[in-house]
């Protein structure tokens, strides 16, 4: 059954762990599938990498796909035996991140809508994939729109682009979690509205 579910969170609110939780509890005995999006740009990064690496189960299977998910994903189910059928994205802050700084790119020099189009183009490949291969997928992100605004323009951008992924991704999943202090908050129960009233789709 292909079920998305989407954790979000601040930093060190528990979000992976509970994202890995879960899909340890979807998987049961068989194959699960670890999506990873980082990118060791530098020493510490390399660190953090490998030690999320190593506490990782040896059974698990490990995808590295800083960009184009959605491609790597759909290639790596059509190759690999046992098929996993869930996976666990972490994280979707990075992958946008990646996405700015793509083909080498300066994100300062590119508008605001053609990185728009690129995310776009991103989740939508990702979206495509996950439904037609039929597995679980949870998708792990940050909320970093509860801050201050940020100086730099690049930053600002930055922010409005992963909250609005934030946003079409919670729209898009059947089921969406918000971590505050290793508690989760199911936003879908939260959300609910009232027949005939707006559920909060503007860019507020």
């Amino acid at each position: 059954m292909s079920t998305l579910f989407f954790i979000l969170g601040g930093a060190r609110s528990g979000k992976s762990d509970y994202a890995l939780e879960m899909a340890r509890a979807l998987a049961g005995d068989g194959p699960l599938l670890f999506i990873a999006t980082a990118q060791p740009g530098d020493a510490e990064m390399a660190e953090r990498i490998h030690r999320h690496q190593s506490e990782r189960p040896g059974h698990w299977q490990t995808l590295e796909a800083p960009l184009g998910v959605g491609t790597h994903l759909q290639d790596y189910l059509q190759n690999q035996s046992p098929r996993p059928g869930v996976a666990v994205l972490d994280c979707l802050t990075l992958l946008i991140a990646n996405l700015l700084f793509a083909e080498g790119q300066e994100p300062e020099n590119a508008s605001e809508s053609l990185l728009q189009k690129r995310i776009d183009a991103e989740l939508d490949s990702l979206l495509a994939v996950q439904k037609e291969a039929g597995i679980s997928l949870l998708v792990v992100s940050n909320e970093v729109g509860l801050g201050i605004v940020p100086a730099g323009r690049i930053s600002r951008v930055y922010r409005d682009l992963l909250g609005r992924a934030n946003r079409r991704l919670a729209r898009a999943a059947d089921h969406a979690h918000f971590l505050v202090a290793g508690i989760p908050l199911d936003l879908k129960a939260l959300g609910a509205m009232p027949p005939g009233l707006p559920g909060g789709m503007g860019d507020g």
